[in-house]
């Protein structure tokens, strides 16, 4: 492997490591702070950052929401809704297992992604609607959730957030049928720093019309 193939497998390293000890304390705004810490040290430090070099958040950090308790809950997961037709449904090269719940991504650089529809979750009655919980097939396997709400292009960035992405770290805890689910660590995807990335965005099931002002905001 080159040298940044084995910077990127550090990243990924710390990034569990970081989740890890944000599932292990029971203090969740402790927990918040501790996460918030460590992601600006890596952000600023890594030779993997997405920041570029003269990215002004290299020295103030990653601006978020205040933490919020009511943020914080966990969900059953509840069977999908029916997809809308027009949405893009087809088998990508060398998935040959692709079902009618599967939904092709363009991810840049790793081409096509692959993701499943297995489920949805409900969202507090303070916010409402509900969200579309996606199995990506790459990577061996992962949970992906991201969102789209009110704030975008408004406070957070105009694509969307990502709340779960199992595949490279981000997990906060969950068993059998339910996920534990906290919406203060709401982040940017690295495309909202760096355009050398194209990044799988939020589908209309995962986009609500209610502002979340808590994780991650473009603005101190």
């Amino acid at each position: 492997m080159q040298p940044s193939q084995l910077s990127l497998v550090d990243w990924r390293r710390q990034v569990n490591e970081m989740y890890a000890a944000v599932r292990d304390d029971p203090d969740h705004e402790r927990a918040h702070r501790r996460w918030r810490r460590d992601r600006d040290r890596l952000f600023r430090e890594h030779p993997q950052t997405p920041l570029l070099e003269d990215d002004p958040l290299r020295e103030t950090g990653l601006p978020y929401w205040p933490y919020d308790p009511a943020m914080r809950f966990e969900a059953p997961l509840l069977p999908a809704e029916s997809q809308d037709p027009e949405d893009s449904r087809r088998e990508a090269p060398g998935a040959s297992s692709a079902s009618e719940d599967d939904r092709v991504f363009q991810a840049g650089e790793d081409g096509e992604l692959v993701m499943q529809l297995i489920g949805r979750v409900e969202l507090p009655e303070s916010i409402g609607g509900s969200l579309d919980v996606w199995w990506m097939r790459q990577y061996g396997g992962g949970i992906f959730l991201p969102l789209r709400d009110g704030t975008a292009g408004d406070g957070s960035y105009g694509a969307g957030r990502y709340v779960l992405d199992t595949a490279k770290g981000s997990w906060l805890g969950g068993a059998d049928d339910r996920l534990v689910l906290d919406l203060n660590f709401a982040y940017h995807p690295s495309c909202r720093y760096n355009p050398r990335w194209i990044c799988p965005l939020a589908p209309p099931g995962n986009t609500i019309t209610a502002r979340v002002e808590a994780g991650e905001k473009l603005e101190p």
